[in-house]
């Protein structure tokens, strides 16, 4: 059933199911395979068979399995240990660990078994030689545990003690243990400390730097280190995320998301994982989980969502709060039973100090797409400081301060006075005319009665100027409603009654500046209207009657005010209103500069706020004439004078706009930044799919150029969840799946970076310019290459190749021919058609370098490395060949032959060929080949000769492969003849260049082997 009928076939299947993804099939396949080992007869069949099941019990949910086949490996080496090799020999005792570590994680194993396991430990690994390092680690695992800090404490430093071996834990294993005591022992910075050679990459292994990503996020974040928490988030979820035995990890991240504002993050890891609810394979991390899920429970029912429908175990619907409940009642008897089973309180402790904590960030954005559980807080008005519950009187004079200083949340303060006195019970004409006149500009075009309502009670109220005034806000709330010439014409009439009246002095310089600016925003309407009809007599007479208008609003108000900031303001809106006019007719400097005058204005007078919207425009300006400092300067100052009374959606823009500028002027870190903001913003203002999924591309780009790639990917594929051609446009999403695809490949998830690589190309192929769909063609045929996938990257590479065929771009054409051959050579078309392909890309070098208008250099060092390759293809064929018809002769020399004529052809030769001494290659078949290649190398140094100093490395590089085939063609003559060459090229140039320095000592041992090979002809001849 299997196929398996031999031990060789068994231990291909064996390494086989280990690349598969842990969990209970590939358990259950290794079952299988221990049942076919045994039928084999074979006692080291089912040795290894042991070993493998142990290993995927150890490395899944089911950990309480690994008992059994251990026990039983262990009676097989008391009974007969010579049916053991070295390497089950070390590994039977390698996992002597996994046992003490997996005693301790079950807690129906008594802590007296435990201990007498720890003494047999050490006695077995004495007998073997080993250094005590590794018992004393498990002694000290058992110590912290069971909350014996003494003990712990001897343990641990005669751990870091005892000599390193090949029993001990690896590196990274090591410093996630220590450094988790540190954290233990409150000593965060220490931990962190320890922590990073594993998270920089100098040391790794299976589950590291998983576990230590994870580890890190709760010291992170009580260090105030918020952005290393995030990363670290981003980039170790995603390890963790397909390994189904690091649920002690996943719930680190859970943690964090409880612990950051990240409840809705917190929930989708929930539900991406249901069987860690119940899975009890392995109890110690299932006790973690649930304490988390604690946690995270009462987070969301502590924000008002204890009614929430969450993720739950399976088999019923749960709300937040139900589950709180559930979970609390699974951690605490899981700690009670571990406490009872180590007769102390510390599982206990530990746990309930776990599912207690407060949150340490009140919203740490992430960057990848999340939903907030809770509405987000609204900016309230500052409330006055008024004793006791204000009345209306008190609320009365709120409003009017805020309104008259123009201050935010003036309408809100309105709204109050008339929720406090319904109907103006008990206010003065004064009052309630001020009361409909808020009332109607919070209601827009619903509140034009209100507004005619406001004019009455100012007419009773003896103020017959803002009765005007209130008319005509109305006036323009109309023109905004698209009725511009109605407006016009009422606005007309209030205008010419208020300069009468500010004549007679029956109204002040604020009454008549209201109606003057209200006329002067109605004609800008007509001028937008008329420039949306199209330039003419029209639009120019309507851009003359504004800018006139305007004029006269700064003429009444400009050196009025005094403590008044609404002149100010007003001076303000007017020089913004000719920096539109100066952009519709053309003239965008002038524009600039009143823009930021006006910016300016509203700065001096107090109200930053007002300012924002202009700097933006100057931003816009600045940016379109090529000022991308400038452009920098204004949004900066828009987000700065903003502050909090910018809605989240403009945030959201702003943080993006100025993310993109820095991204141009190559600051993508704080580009990373702001793109970030934008992103957080966007969710909060609900435009998640949209703005949202915009920033988060931005954002992947920057972190891509950073070098963050797993932290880009995860950013990018949440990003891709709402990226769609429709809303954000094919080239938006184009440009995020091709950035995916490069930190995909960077991250070796090689199969991954082709789909997406091809999906974009895919879309960019309907595009009227083909160089995006070229190139990508080309990057997926690199991807899948680099996933084994030869046929499907031979195909794309001659996609790619007739794309770049019809472009006319010979060199990456040459490069795509190139790549086919390489891969001819390794499958099925074989050496024949790899050689044809090569010289196809020399063909096309050639005649692209005799056609005219060509760039020479480009294709010049094209043609030189097509001939070096093809040396390099030719000889690695030949050698490839020979060690087949070898292996097929005398299987036993195959290892040596492969060392000698590998993976690395020629250059592997070449290192041969240089330890060992240079002798003449006998074989006609080989020798035939090397002849050819030589051929190809000296054509290949000509080309390189021809460039000057622009081709000198890769000159002297093809003259030293030249030498080193001149050598393995018996004469060493030439071979030296060669090396002299490119020591003559070097003479005088500076030997700190590293290429310099490589080439002269080549050329120099390429010297002393042909004096050797001469020297030893001589003696033989003698």
């Amino acid at each position: 059933m299997s196929g398996i009928t031999d031990f060789d076939a068994l231990r291909r299947a064996l390494a086989e199911n280990s690349e598969e993804p842990e969990g209970p099939a590939r358990n259950a396949r290794a079952e299988q395979l221990l049942a076919e080992a045994e039928k084999l007869n074979v006692p080291l069949a089912v040795i290894e068979a042991l070993g493998h099941q142990l290993k995927v019990y150890n490395y899944s949910s089911e950990k309480d399995k690994m008992f059994v086949p251990f026990a039983r490996l262990l009676r097989l080496w008391d009974e007969r240990p010579e049916d053991f090799d070295e390497h089950e020999a070390h590994s039977l005792h390698w996992v002597f660990k996994w046992m003490s570590a997996g005693m301790l994680d079950q807690p129906h194993i008594p802590l007296a078994s435990i201990e007498k396991w720890l003494g047999e430990m050490e006695h077995r690994y004495r007998l073997a030689g080993y250094s005590e390092r590794a018992v004393r680690s498990a002694e000290f695992s058992v110590a912290a545990h069971i909350g014996d800090l003494p003990r712990a404490e001897r343990a641990y430093a005669a751990w870091l003690a005892a000599d390193r071996d090949a029993m001990a834990d690896c590196h990274a294993c090591e410093l996630h243990g220590q450094g988790s005591w540190q954290v233990r022992c409150g000593r965060d910075a220490e931990a962190l400390e320890l922590w990073r050679p594993v998270l920089e990459g100098e040391f790794a292994c299976a589950h590291e730097p998983h576990t230590v990503l994870a580890s890190s996020l709760a010291p992170l974040l009580r260090l105030g280190r918020t952005e290393e928490a995030r990363a670290h988030h981003l980039r170790g979820f995603r390890l963790v995320r397909p390994m189904e035995s690091m649920r002690g990890a996943y719930a680190d991240h859970v943690e964090f998301c409880a612990l950051t504002g990240n409840e809705a993050r917190g929930l989708e890891l929930l539900a991406e994982r249901p069987a860690y609810f119940t899975d009890t394979g392995h109890p110690r991390s299932r006790l973690d989980f649930m304490a988390v899920v604690t946690l995270l429970m009462d987070r969301l029912t502590e924000l008002g969502l204890g009614g929430q429908r969450v993720p739950g175990p399976a088999g019923r619907t749960w709300t937040a709060r139900e589950l709180a409940a559930h979970a609390r009642v699974e951690a605490t008897d899981l700690a009670e039973r571990f406490d009872r089973r180590n007769g102390t309180p510390a599982v206990g402790d530990r746990i309930r100090a776990r599912m207690s904590q407060r949150p340490l960030a009140e919203r740490l954005p992430l960057g990848v797409r999340t939903v907030r559980p809770a509405p987000a807080p609204v900016v309230a008005p500052p409330a006055p400081d008024l004793p006791g519950e204000p009345d209306a009187a008190a609320l009365l004079a709120e409003a009017r301060r805020l309104s008259d200083t123009l201050q935010p949340h003036a309408l809100e303060a309105w709204a109050a006075v008339a929720r406090a006195a319904p109907d103006g019970t008990g206010l003065e004409p004064r009052a309630r005319a001020e009361i409909a006149d808020h009332e109607a500009m919070a209601r827009g075009p619903e509140g034009l009665p209100l507004f005619e309502r406001a004019a009455q009670l100012y007419a009773e109220a003896g103020d017959p100027g803002e009765a005007l005034a209130a008319r005509a806000r109305a006036a323009y709330v109309r023109a905004l409603a698209g009725e511009v010439d109605a407006a016009l014409a009422t606005v007309t009439g209030l205008y010419d009654e208020v300069l009468a009246l500010y004549a007679d002095e029956g109204t002040g310089v604020r009454q008549t500046a209201s109606v003057v600016m209200s006329r002067a925003r109605i004609l800008m309407r007509r001028v937008h209207e008329a420039a949306a009809r199209g330039a003419g007599p029209e639009a120019g007479q309507a851009v003359g009657d504004a800018e006139a208008a305007v004029r006269e609003v700064l003429a009444l108000v400009e050196g009025c005010g005094g403590d008044d900031v609404r002149p100010a303001a007003r001076a303000a809106e007017a020089r913004a209103m000719l920096a539109e006019l100066a952009g519709l007719t053309g003239d965008a400097e002038r524009a600039a500069e009143l823009f930021r005058r006006a910016a300016d204005g509203y700065v001096t007078a107090g109200l930053p706020w007002f300012a924002v919207e202009y700097e933006v425009q100057v931003a816009a300006l600045a940016h379109q004439a090529g000022d991308l400092a400038g452009a920098e300067r204004a949004l900066r100052a828009a987000l700065e004078h903003g502050g909090p009374y910018v809605e989240p959606v403009g945030r959201a823009q702003l943080h993006l706009q100025l993310a993109e500028v820095l991204g141009v002027r190559d600051a993508p870190a704080e580009a990373a930044e702001h793109a970030l903001e934008a992103a957080h913003w966007a969710d909060e203002a609900g435009e998640s799919g949209t703005l949202g999924a915009w920033a988060r591309q931005q954002l992947g780009g920057f972190l891509l150029r950073r070098g963050r790639y797993a932290e880009a990917a995860e950013v990018l594929e949440s990003a891709l969840a709402d990226l769609s051609a429709e809303t954000h446009g094919d080239g938006l999403v184009v440009q995020a799946r091709w950035w995916l695809g490069d930190c995909l490949g960077e991250l070796g998830e090689h199969r991954a970076a082709a789909e997406q690589r091809l999906k974009a190309a895919d879309l960019a192929r309907h595009w009227p310019e083909q160089q995006d769909h070229a190139t990508l063609a080309h990057l997926a045929a690199e991807s899948l290459g680099n996933a084994g996938l030869a046929s499907e990257a031979e195909q794309a590479y001659a996609r790619a190749g007739d794309l770049w065929r019809a472009l006319g771009n010979v060199p990456f054409l040459v490069r795509s021919l190139r790549a086919r051959a390489w891969l001819a050579l390794g499958g099925e078309q074989g050496a024949g058609h790899a050689r044809a392909l090569m010289a196809e890309a020399v063909r096309e070098c050639e005649a692209a370098l005799a056609a005219d208008g060509a760039d020479r250099e480009e294709l010049a060092v094209e043609l030189g490395t097509t001939h070096r390759q093809f040396a390099e293809l030719l000889t690695r064929s030949a050698l490839e060949e020979a060690e087949s018809a070898e292996k097929a002769e005398e299987p036993e020399k195959a290892e040596g032959a492969e060392e000698a004529a590998g993976i690395a052809g020629v250059e592997k030769a070449a290192e041969v060929e240089k330890a060992e001494g240079i002798a003449g290659v006998e074989d006609p078949a080989i020798r035939a080949a090397f002849e050819a290649a030589l051929e190809q190398t000296t054509l290949a140094v000509a080309v390189f000769a021809g460039l000057g100093a622009a081709g000198l490395h890769s000159r002297t590089g093809a003259e030293l492969a030249a030498g080193r085939l001149e050598a393995d063609l018996g004469r060493p003559a030439r071979a030296s003849a060669r090396a002299r060459a490119v020591l003559a090229v070097y003479e005088g140039a500076d030997d700190a260049d590293e290429t310099v320095r490589a080439r002269r000592e080549e050329a120099a041992r390429m010297l002393q082997a042909t004096r050797e090979v001469s020297a030893a002809e001589a003696t033989e001849q003698g």
